[in-house]
């Protein structure tokens, strides 16, 4: 008798198993029964893209504002080093961008200030915790589609049931808006696992 037949395997778990990495990148409900479905709780999508829009443009205004606080400091020192560490103000931009996403995306609360004026939150779609790493990365790989062609990244989440973009397929993320993904949770009995991370 082979040594390894006495090990079974519940067959949920076998399917389970072979059709996780599908899953994971289908946008099918019946293979991912516990995200929120458009058809069924319409109230979680409601203006989500519009939403997004505008909560980037707030999200900017700020952003702008902690780089012009940042770059005082290099400023004045540039008047005592003969303007050398100007140099410095190359990494203001990229720098108030990581502190800004990673600070407010990263927190508890899943969204920036932009997000939470517009009432929509990050939630994380594989069962991952979404830290302060995941939200650098969420925020990188968002900037760099959205940069390099941003008609094609917001005509993407066009053609999406869940109107994500495809920095949030990659990352496994999903936008909903926060208050009627807390209601949705409580009315179905689950616990609020996309929202908390945990």
């Amino acid at each position: 008798m082979d040594r390894h037949s006495h090990i079974s395997v519940p067959e949920a778990l076998a399917i389970d198993a072979v059709d996780n990495n599908l899953c994971r990148m289908t946008q099918d409900y019946a293979s991912r029964p516990y995200l929120p479905d458009p058809s069924t709780a319409p109230e979680l999508f409601e203006d989500i893209l519009t939403r997004r829009v505008v909560a980037y443009l707030i999200d900017l205004l700020l952003i702008g504002g902690i780089t012009i606080g940042l770059s005082v400091i290099p400023l004045i020192l540039g008047l005592f080093t003969f303007g050398l560490s100007l140099l410095s103000l190359a990494f203001v931009v990229p720098a108030a961008v990581v502190i800004y996403y990673a600070i407010t995306l990263g927190s508890p609360r899943r969204a920036t200030v932009g997000m939470q004026a517009m009432d929509i939150v990050l939630t994380p779609t594989r069962g991952q915790p979404l830290d302060g790493w995941m939200a650098i990365f969420h925020t990188a790989l968002f900037w760099l589609t959205f940069w390099i062609s941003w008609p094609v990244t917001i005509l993407f989440a066009l053609f999406t049931p869940r109107r994500q973009m495809i920095h949030d397929l990659i990352m496994g993320t999903l936008m909903v808006r926060r208050s009627p993904m807390m209601r949705h949770w409580r009315r179905s009995g689950r616990t609020d696992d996309y929202h908390d991370g945990e």
